[in-house]
């Protein structure tokens, strides 16, 4: 028995009524002349070759991976040198160990046993495993094989009538034994399927890609993964459904093509961060490739925690800078510097953001007046701080100097009681305001002015 491994390039191709298909299981049976002690020409397979193999193929399809698990082409090729006995039922059992020591993870081993009969009259005997004699002199030729919960395949050559079915349970009951027991002679052998494949078979990745991204992996006419190949030497297959099958007997080269063909049908995720290479500088951002073929915007407001004038003063074409993707509208992806400025921040200590490109802080706040102990302290608009003796007079024109007046401070009503008689010459005004000496100018009206504001 010999077992080969294959990618899906090797599996058989079947053209029918429905269309063409494919078939990732040949079992191949050789029943040469020598076997049976004769001479004859060595031709092809005939019509008992065919049928013995069909026969083997169906009883062990029934326990092989599903192709999702093991990607695998695979034939079994039966050579039989010597014959007996029924050699096809020699075939599953021998498949089944050949599968196993190859690697194939098989759901069940897979055994099976010919069963005979002698009927004369109403008496009858069944016979188990039987030899060549007993099958030319029998009555019937019955082939059962399966695993130890159920059986697999069936074939019958029945050569008299009047087979009841209390014949065909007794002859079921009797191949289940006889099954069994071979099964156990088995697994004294190998008891399940090796755990690595052969260092000489390929070994077989599988990834699954969107299905439109399948024109992005094969490039226009096959020129983009004629160069995945070329750069890795891998054996690649893609099919409809967007299933990739990477071949190579270098597990490095298969990675480095998964990575290339990963790279090529990836998406931007939001939430995620990429590190992205900036390809054209805009004077409202910066376009970066955070996937290759993909772009993303990044907004002047988001390269930074400080405002910037020109984009130009923080980035420049072909600087990497990690960026995090914010929003995927469509085509359109917005992405972001300015969030993982603050995560690292925060992980640093929550340091405040430095300042702006002005000087500035980045976020205006209300100015606090200080509290000075001693000498008085004015504040006017604007924030800037003066000493009493150097307070500027807002009242009197540049050059000249302020009239004389009384008062030597600030009278009591405030801002009202200096206005004097301009406001309403009828009334006595009220002294002016003054520091620290005679202020005051002359009254107005007919019942005395108001004072000026003076100094000293």
């Amino acid at each position: 028995m010999t077992t080969t491994l294959g990618t899906s390039d090797d599996m058989q191709r079947l053209e029918g009524f429905e269309g063409e298909a494919k078939k990732r299981f040949m079992l191949h049976y050789n029943f040469p002349p020598f076997s049976v002690a004769e001479v004859a020409f060595l031709r092809g397979a005939g019509r008992r070759e065919i049928g013995h193999g069909a026969l083997a193929d169906r009883a062990i399809s029934a326990v092989l991976p599903n192709e999702d698990k093991w990607p695998y082409a695979m034939r079994v090729v039966s050579d039989i040198l010597e014959s007996n006995g029924s050699s096809s039922m020699a075939t599953v059992c021998g498949a089944s160990l050949s599968l196993m020591d190859a690697g194939v993870p098989l759901k069940a081993p897979v055994a099976g046993v010919a069963m005979g009969l002698v009927k004369e009259g109403e008496q009858y005997a069944i016979l188990t495993d039987i030899a060549g004699a007993e099958d030319h002199y029998g009555d019937m030729d019955f082939k059962v094989a399966g695993t130890r919960d159920g059986i697999t395949a069936l074939q019958m050559d029945i050569k008299v009538a009047g087979i009841t079915s209390q014949i065909m349970r007794e002859a079921l009951s009797q191949a289940q034994r006889g099954r069994l027991f071979i099964l156990d002679k088995m697994n004294e052998v190998l008891i399940e399927p090796r755990t690595k494949v052969s260092a000489y078979a390929p070994r077989i990745y599988t990834l699954q890609i969107p299905v439109d991204k399948i024109r992005d992996v094969i490039g226009p006419g096959g020129k983009m993964i004629r160069s995945i190949i070329e750069q890795t030497g891998v054996k690649i297959d893609v099919e409809d459904t967007g299933k990739v099958n990477v071949a190579s007997n270098d597990e490095v080269s298969a990675n480095k093509a998964l990575q290339i063909i990963r790279d090529l049908t990836a998406t931007a995720e939001v939430g995620k961060t990429y590190l992205g290479k900036v390809t054209r500088l805009a004077e409202f951002g910066a376009f970066v490739e955070i996937i290759p073929g993909t772009d993303g915007l990044l907004h002047i407001s988001e390269v930074a925690e400080h405002r910037i004038k020109d984009i130009k003063d923080e980035l420049k074409e072909g600087d990497q800078v990690l960026v995090k993707v914010l929003a995927v509208e469509g085509n359109r992806i917005k992405l972001s510097r300015k969030a993982i400025l603050k995560e690292q921040r925060a992980k640093m200590g929550g340091a405040p953001p430095p300042p702006d490109a002005e000087g500035g802080a980045p976020e205006a706040r209300p100015y606090v007046a200080p509290v000075v102990h001693g000498e008085p302290t004015a504040v006017i608009e604007g924030g800037a701080d003066f000493d009493a003796d150097d307070e500027p007079n807002f009242n009197r024109v540049e050059g000249e100097p302020a009239p004389a007046g009384a008062g030597t401070g600030r009278p009591e009503g405030g801002r009202d009681a200096g206005r004097g008689g301009d406001r309403n010459r009828r009334r006595g005004g009220g002294g002016g305001r003054g520091r620290r000496g005679p202020g005051g100018g002359s009254g107005g009206g007919h019942h005395g002015g108001g004072g000026g504001r003076g100094r000293r």
